[in-house]
Parts: C-alpha cells; structure tokens; sequence
C-alpha cells in the first residue's frame, strides 16, 4: 500500500468551482480483493478509498463526483461481496452488515459495474453473479487483473454466464480504462445534468476515538445509512461524507475512523485509517469531538484536538450517549469542569450532551456548529478594531521598564477561517506572551470570536495607525 493517500493519480483535470447536479450513479461491486477500490482511485485521479492487499478492506461505501470519459458522473465504491465466514464471529457480524449495504446500493444504481478477477470463478462470484440477474439491463462486466494480456485465457470463461461481453483490464497499471471508461458512459442519460457554481457547504469533521458514536451521529444528521454502525471498534475505515441542509446552511458530513493510540493501531489498514482521519481536519471548518459519556475522556482526546487546534479549527465537544447518564444539572456540570480542566486553552469551546441514537440535542449541536462557522467567516473593520485596541491597551498598559518597554501601534485582522490578527507595534521581541494572550482574550470576548480559536501575531512598526492612513 503506498503510504502517500493524498498522492494524484495522473489524469485529466476539470473545473473544480463547479458543482453537478442530478448525476447518474455507477456502483463498482463484487468479491473481495478484486480491486475494486483500485479502479475507483483510477477513474477519480486521487487516491480516495484506502487500497490493502487484506480482503475487506473497504467497508462503507463511499461515493464521489468524478469525471469518466470527460462526464460527470457519481461513482461509489462498495465493500466486498463475502460468503466464507466464521459463524458467530464479529468478523461474520461485519460482513453481513457489508453486504447488506453492497445489495442496498445495487437497488439506487444508474448502471452497476461487476469487477471480476482473472481466473476460475468463486463460489462468492457465482452467488453474487446470480443476485444481480435482475439487474442485467444496467450490467457491464470487466474483469481485473489481466495486464499485457496475463491470463485473459481464463478470462473468457466468464462468458459463460451470459454477460454480452466483457472487458479485460488492468486498474492498477491502466490497461484498457479508457475503454471501460468509454462503455460506462455510453449508456447513461446525460440530458437531466445540471451545472451551476459551486455551493458554499459548512465542512464538519466528526472525530474520536473508536465507539463513541460518530457513524450513528452522521447518519442521523444526513438522514441516511451511508455509514455502518457497529459496536465493533474500528468499523469505519475510509472517510464516509454525505450533506443536508440546516436552516439555510449547506452542511457537508465528514465521518472519520476512530482515532487511538499508535500503540494499539495493529493493522496497517488502520494505520492509514487513522493517518487520513486526522488529515480530514485540514479540510475542514468545525471539529464535532465525539466523547464517550460513560466512559470521559482520555489522553487520546487531548492528541485528537491538538491537530484541530494547530489548524485554527472551531471546535463543539459532544458528551454522546448522555441517555445512559444520571440527567441532573449537577452531573453535566462536573462533567464540564472536568472538560474544562483537561482543555484548559480552550475553555471557549462548547460542551454539549445528546443521543445520537434517540436523537436528543442534535437541533442545539447544529445551532452550535452554525454560530461557531459565523464566528470563523467573521471580519472586523480595521478602524473598529483599533478604536477597541486603544481601549484594551488603555485598560492595560504594556509596561514601562527600561528593558521591557514597547508599544502598541495598531492591529489588523488579516485572515478569516482561521482567524489571525496581526498585531504592530514598536519593539515585537518585547511583547509577552502574557500581553499577546490578553489582545486575544479581549478579542475574543468584545469581537464577536467566544467560542473559537484566534491567532495574534505581532511585528514591529513605528507608525501610528492613524498617521498611516495619511
């Protein structure tokens, strides 16, 4: 597996700024192993659902706007079709809840694509060709595995169930994607495509560590079931992302692995799980940090959200499973304190209680989410900020000494989402780090910035702000 999952798989490009609508779903199926998630990496042109060698690898299925053939399109990648598994194991409990989803896809499909494997056909592959009779009339069968023409004898023997034709590739060195790119589009209605510009979406990562409830969350919020929830810790692998909307706001769901600590990630499958749970946060605007009621908090939290603060992230703990709780105020209460002490820089940040199983306190986690993103998009004039930093600066003067004594000239907001300010003034090697906390605390409280974080820089100039402007 390379362990580069951001790497760009040559490609072509295509304007990102705008947005599809009413596209036509291709769903990639089959056994396990077959390379399936493989041929989705190579028709998106980015390395999107983690690859493995280990069968299974891919769980939820996981669906992206991508271009085939020069048309946009839909494409999901579906969790492997199993049938050998040991009975009454979480393993077979998983596979189950796999396959289930792998059916339900079938049904919402625009044309199924069936990725076979260069050799005798399985039990599994005989099963599942069987299921999908139904669905002949949106079939298209390439079989995977046959670079420069390896085993394309075997190949042929797939004929035999009937399948008009089938189509021999390689998606991991490219043989023939170009004409398996050009027989998926060739049947699809293109003519109910909209394009429009891209759609302003709210970005929300949903983090924790392994059960804490984040799948259950997303799919409530997204009012789907396109994240399989389990009590089987590590059940999701890939980012699993849907939208809804919100008073008005456009919402986009990133459901992300479980995160623990190194020494008890055995699998490499979830090694890259984790490595691209926490890289989702770079792309996201609000963290919802999913904490175990009954279980509290734990080192592993603190590392979690350390990297949403290094990226200036707004972030809402969430206390899930709250239900299972004694429901006095004074409960909640110590349970805050305790938060508070853990997160000690950030007591701006919001604790909420709910249920994401009985849904309880989702309305007042998405009003949250919509006034901390308020808070992000926020930009203050120059001459408002100013006069409040005259005000700050008179109620505490920098000091005085021979040694220590500086100025302050003016500030500037420079950056929304995240938010920075830079601060000038006349000796920036002597502003302390205690000087810096307080702009930033009074920032924070008389701007408009409560409950997210904010950055202040400082740099040196001798110009007032006011003899500047001349």
């Amino acid at each position: 597996m390379n362990d580069d999952i951001d790497e760009v798989l040559p490609g072509p490009e295509f304007d990102e700024t705008k947005t599809y609508r009413n596209l036509p779903l291709i769903a990639i199926v089959g056994r396990p192993n077959v390379g399936k998630s493989t041929l989705f990496n190579r028709l998106l042109h980015k390395r999107r659902a983690i690859t493995d060698p280990t069968p299974g690898v891919t769980r939820d299925p996981i669906e992206e706007t991508a271009f085939v053939n020069g048309k946009p399109v839909r494409l999901l990648d579906t969790g492997g079709f199993k049938l050998e598994r040991v009975a009454g194991s979480k393993e077979a409990e998983m596979d189950e809840l796999v396959v289930q989803k792998t059916l339900e896809s079938l049904k919402r499909a625009d044309e199924i694509v069936l990725l076979l494997e260069a050799g005798p056909a399985t039990a599994e592959d005989e099963e599942f060709i069987e299921l999908l009779r139904p669905y002949r009339n949106r079939l298209l069968v390439a079989v995977n595995k046959t670079e420069g023409g390896r085993r394309e004898s075997d190949a042929w023997n797939f004929l035999q169930y009937g399948f008009p034709e089938v189509l021999f590739i390689s998606a991991e060195h490219g043989d023939n994607i170009i004409e398996l790119a050009e027989a998926m589009t060739a049947k699809l209605d293109f003519s109910r495509v909209e394009e429009g510009e891209e759609e302003k979406k709210i970005r929300v990562a949903i983090v924790g560590k392994p059960n804490t409830g984040k799948s259950t969350l997303s799919n409530r919020l997204t009012g789907s079931n396109s994240s399989i929830v389990s009590d089987i810790a590590g059940t999701t692998r890939d980012v699993v992302e849907g939208d809804f909307e919100y008073k008005g706001s456009r919402i986009h769901v990133l459901d992300t692995a479980g995160i623990r600590r190194k020494s008890r990630v055995k699998e490499d499958i979830e090694y890259y799980s984790v490595n691209r749970a926490i890289k989702t946060l770079k792309h996201a605007d609000v963290v919802v940090h999913m904490i175990d009621a009954q279980e509290g908090l734990a080192d592993q939290d603190k590392k979690i959200i350390a990297h949403a603060c290094a990226e200036g992230l707004g972030v809402v703990f969430v206390l899930n499973k709250w239900d299972m709780m004694d429901q006095d105020k004074k409960t909640f209460r110590d349970t805050v304190k305790k938060m508070k002490i853990m997160f000690g820089q950030m007591e701006y940040a919001p604790v909420l209680a709910l249920s994401a199983l009985e849904g309880t306190g989702v309305k007042e986690l998405l009003d949250t989410i919509l006034r901390i993103y308020g808070q992000l998009s926020h930009k203050v004039e120059t001459s408002a900020l100013n006069l409040a930093l005259s005000d700050w600066v008179t109620a505490a003067p920098p000091p005085q000494g021979r040694v220590n004594k500086f100025k302050i000239r003016y500030m500037v907001q420079t950056q929304t989402n995240p938010v920075k300010f830079l601060v000038f003034a006349t000796r920036p090697e002597a502003v302390t780090e205690s000087y810096i906390s307080y702009i930033r605390n009074r920032a924070r409280k008389d701007l408009g910035f409560s409950e997210i974080p904010i950055v202040v820089e400082v740099k040196g100039s001798r110009q007032k702000w006011e003899n500047r402007l001349r």
